[in-house]
């Protein structure tokens, strides 16, 4: 009898542990997210009614769709990122997605199913970049900036003189909440976001980074939270609370705005 009694024990932690597994591989399986290159065909998509659709993309964009259609499906689009949700089923219906920035435009062909698989997210990605608007053959806009364009220039708004600062057309200033983040894994190192900017479906954010320890602190990117192309520090090692050399900037070229790129 008793050890019968103490098997019991062993086999609800097993099931325990058994079930948090499969909720757990469950909640990674729909949380996968399917990246697809955009190489001018079409790109078919098969929506479940009632289930959202995510679609994320290198810039912000708009959305047309067909007037009869309308009814039928719901579109937002925030920040590069387009959710829909078919309300019924409808046959293939072509979608046009248009990037606000370059004119690039993207062709879905969409259909609705009232049952089917649970649709994952979608990421739109572009390799060959040598054509802003598909649409346009002659195209006389100024090119886009290198990371390291990007990063010299953030670098020398916050610290170069100002007669030697330079203003960039393609590179304009964005609008960002300066409160507290939570950057850096850990908690010892504050991070304020100072500006922003954006350059053709880039967006480079300066971040002011504060050492909030009496003890100095490594500076290693491994450690950022969020969806970075790029982290380049004015600094790698910051000094102790309280040192003049406790603070120093760190510069993230990202796909999105920083407000999006950040987990919160």
């Amino acid at each position: 009898m008793r050890e019968t009694n103490n098997i019991h024990p062993v086999i609800t932690t097993c099931l325990g542990v058994a079930l948090l597994l499969m909720q757990t591989l469950a909640q990674a399986e729909t949380n996968t997210i399917e990246r697809i290159e955009w190489k001018k065909v079409p790109i078919r998509l098969e929506l479940v009614v009632g289930q959202e659709q995510r679609i994320e993309f290198p810039d912000e964009v708009k959305v047309g769709i067909q007037a009869s259609v309308r009814p039928l499906l719901r579109t937002q689009s925030i920040n590069g990122t387009v959710y829909l949700m078919a309300h019924a089923p409808f046959d293939t219906n072509r979608i046009m997605v248009r990037e606000l920035d370059s004119g690039r435009i993207y062709l879905f062909d969409v259909t609705s199913t009232q049952d089917g698989a649970t649709t994952h997210p979608v990421q739109i990605y572009v390799t060959d970049d040598s054509g802003a608007n598909d649409l346009e053959v002659n195209d006389s806009s100024p090119e886009r900036p290198s990371y390291i364009q990007l990063t010299r220039f953030a670098a020398q708004q916050l610290y170069a003189p100002s007669r030697l600062v330079k203003d960039n057309p393609v590179i304009t200033r964005v609008p960002i909440s300066r409160n507290p983040v939570d950057l850096l894994h850990g908690g010892a190192v504050e991070a304020i976001p100072l500006v922003a900017w954006r350059a053709k479906g880039l967006y480079i954010t300066a971040i002011k980074l504060t050492n909030r320890t009496h003890q100095a602190q490594i500076l290693d990117p491994r450690d950022l939270r969020g969806a970075w192309l790029t982290a380049s520090f004015q600094h790698h090692r910051l000094f102790p609370m309280g040192d003049e050399a406790d603070t120093t900037a760190v510069y993230l070229i990202s796909a999105r705005p920083f407000e999006v790129s950040h987990p919160k």
